[in-house]
Protein backbone atom coordinates (compact mmCIF):
# COMPACT_ATOMS: atom_id res chain seq x y z
CA UNK A 1 0.00 0.00 0.00
CA UNK A 2 1.21 3.27 -1.29
CA UNK A 3 1.67 6.14 1.95
CA UNK A 4 1.62 9.15 -0.99
CA UNK A 5 -2.74 8.93 -0.97
CA UNK A 6 -4.82 8.45 1.59
CA UNK A 7 -7.25 5.49 1.88
CA UNK A 8 -10.64 6.09 0.96
CA UNK A 9 -12.02 5.52 4.72
CA UNK A 10 -16.12 6.23 3.43
CA UNK A 11 -17.75 8.20 0.57
CA UNK A 12 -19.69 9.45 2.62
CA UNK A 13 -18.87 12.43 5.38
CA UNK A 14 -18.70 11.74 9.24
CA UNK A 15 -21.76 13.86 11.16
CA UNK A 16 -20.46 14.75 13.97
CA UNK A 17 -21.86 17.17 17.29
CA UNK A 18 -18.96 18.71 18.45
CA UNK A 19 -18.76 20.49 21.51
CA UNK A 20 -17.81 23.99 21.76
CA UNK A 21 -13.87 24.45 23.18
CA UNK A 22 -12.93 20.97 22.51
CA UNK A 23 -10.04 20.06 20.02
CA UNK A 24 -10.89 17.04 17.67
CA UNK A 25 -7.97 15.70 15.32
CA UNK A 26 -9.07 14.45 11.98
CA UNK A 27 -7.50 11.43 10.25
CA UNK A 28 -5.90 12.40 7.15
CA UNK A 29 -4.34 8.96 6.31
CA UNK A 30 -7.73 7.11 6.20
CA UNK A 31 -6.39 4.00 8.07
CA UNK A 32 -7.90 5.03 11.47
CA UNK A 33 -9.97 2.56 13.52
CA UNK A 34 -11.77 5.68 14.77
CA UNK A 35 -13.33 7.38 11.66
CA UNK A 36 -13.07 10.53 11.38
CA UNK A 37 -10.84 10.88 14.22
CA UNK A 38 -6.96 9.71 14.54
CA UNK A 39 -5.72 6.68 16.62
CA UNK A 40 -2.44 6.78 15.63
CA UNK A 41 -2.37 4.20 12.44
CA UNK A 42 -0.47 7.38 10.19
CA UNK A 43 2.28 6.56 11.99
CA UNK A 44 5.29 5.79 9.84
CA UNK A 45 3.43 7.24 6.66
CA UNK A 46 3.23 11.21 5.55
CA UNK A 47 0.55 12.27 6.99
CA UNK A 48 -0.38 13.94 9.92
CA UNK A 49 -3.87 15.14 11.77
CA UNK A 50 -5.72 18.10 11.20
CA UNK A 51 -6.32 19.83 14.36
CA UNK A 52 -10.41 21.17 13.93
CA UNK A 53 -11.29 23.08 16.98
CA UNK A 54 -14.75 23.40 17.58
CA UNK A 55 -15.97 27.13 18.63
CA UNK A 56 -19.51 26.13 19.29
CA UNK A 57 -21.90 22.96 19.78
CA UNK A 58 -23.17 22.03 16.29
CA UNK A 59 -23.36 19.33 13.94
CA UNK A 60 -19.97 19.52 11.44
CA UNK A 61 -19.19 16.77 8.69
CA UNK A 62 -15.99 15.38 8.52
CA UNK A 63 -14.01 14.55 5.33
CA UNK A 64 -14.46 10.86 4.68
CA UNK A 65 -13.11 9.90 1.57
CA UNK A 66 -9.73 12.08 2.65
CA UNK A 67 -9.55 13.51 -0.60
CA UNK A 68 -11.21 17.09 0.67
CA UNK A 69 -9.40 20.47 -0.32
CA UNK A 70 -10.61 22.04 2.81
CA UNK A 71 -9.54 19.66 5.46
CA UNK A 72 -10.70 18.19 7.77
CA UNK A 73 -14.83 19.17 6.48
CA UNK A 74 -16.06 17.70 3.69
CA UNK A 75 -16.06 19.61 0.04
CA UNK A 76 -18.06 17.31 -1.65
CA UNK A 77 -15.33 15.38 -3.75
CA UNK A 78 -16.70 12.30 -2.34
CA UNK A 79 -19.19 13.10 -5.05
CA UNK A 80 -16.74 12.49 -8.23
CA UNK A 81 -14.76 9.31 -6.92
CA UNK A 82 -15.46 6.11 -9.08
CA UNK A 83 -16.76 3.12 -7.77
Amino acid sequence: MSDDKPVVASKTPFSVMVEAGKNYFWCACGRSDNQPFCDGSHKGTGFTPVKFEAEKKEWVWFCGCKQTGNAPLCDGTHKTLGE
